[in-house]
């Protein structure tokens, strides 16, 4: 991996990590795109620079995570149903980060049903976090886990797993923010760890590339969700679901029709 790659990578990462388009998605079909080596630091470097852009939240919400214990308390029954499945299924979903069809197949299917996610649940009943119950924490924890699938987005997933439990769409959008903390750092912890089973260290260059990789991504995460929560609350998901349905009807018909748009 070089610079460019690693910054559009970065660029891609803190776009979409909050979007309900697929980070891991976009960045799976970029760095298919750039040819980017599919070896063991760039599956880190996919993960880690997550990072960044979840350090953004932490940012713009400072003063939530100083307000009770409960806050805690409901991030973690939710984030129990994805840190059980993500030990079990590990390799699984290692095979599928592997995958473009299985990118392009999620998108769409993804983009058809956030056409229709405004109209099934537009009777929300719960507008702030104090409200929400640890049993409807663990059912949107039990949500996200649907998003290992590449292309399927952690965001979208949760986010529609509250907006189920009638949450409003703008609490929706910031618990499945806040979700993102434990959800990610223990996707990076694991990662991590399986990375220096293998190798002995990382190279200079590759901690200069980890660090720029996170860097941009915290920086453009910031202009994301801000833009993110203003948008959803005047136009909620209809744009990108077609937006979904595009960019994977556009992958399928490319691999179908024999484009090698594979991870080398």
């Amino acid at each position: 991996m070089n610079w460019f790659e690693a910054i559009i990578l970065a660029l891609i990462e803190g776009l979409t990590e909050f979007l309900p388009v697929s980070s891991t998605g976009h960045m799976i079909l970029g760095s298919a795109a750039m040819g980017v080596e599919n070896d063991d630091f760039t599956k880190l470097f996919m993960i880690v620079i997550q990072l960044g852009a979840i350090l953004a939240v932490f940012v713009l919400y400072f003063k939530r995570f100083f307000q009770s214990v409960q806050f805690y308390l409901k991030l973690i029954v939710a984030f129990i149903p994805a840190a059980i499945l993500g030990v079990l299924l590990s390799d699984y979903i290692d095979e599928l980060l592997e995958n473009p069809m299985a990118v392009a197949i999620s998108l769409l299917v993804g983009g058809v049903l956030l056409l229709f996610v405004d109209n099934w649940f537009n009777k929300p009943r719960i507008h702030e976090m104090e409200e929400m119950t640890y049993w409807d924490a663990f059912k949107v924890g039990c949500f996200q886990c649907i998003a290992m699938i590449p292309g399927v987005s952690r965001s979208g997933a949760s986010i529609v797993g509250g907006m189920s439990q009638k949450m409003s769409r703008k609490l929706a959008a910031e618990f499945s923010f806040f979700l993102a903390l434990p959800t990610m750092l223990g996707a990076t912890a694991k990662k991590t760890l399986d990375f220096f089973e293998k190798h002995d260290s990382l190279s200079g260059d590759q901690v200069n590339l980890l660090i720029v990789g996170n860097v941009v991504a915290f920086i453009v995460a910031i202009i994301a969700i801000k833009g993110f929560i203003g948008f959803l609350n005047k136009h909620g998901f209809k744009l990108f679901g077609w937006y979904r349905i595009i960019v994977g009807g556009i992958i399928l018909i490319l691999l179908l029709s024999g484009y090698k748009l594979t991870i080398i």
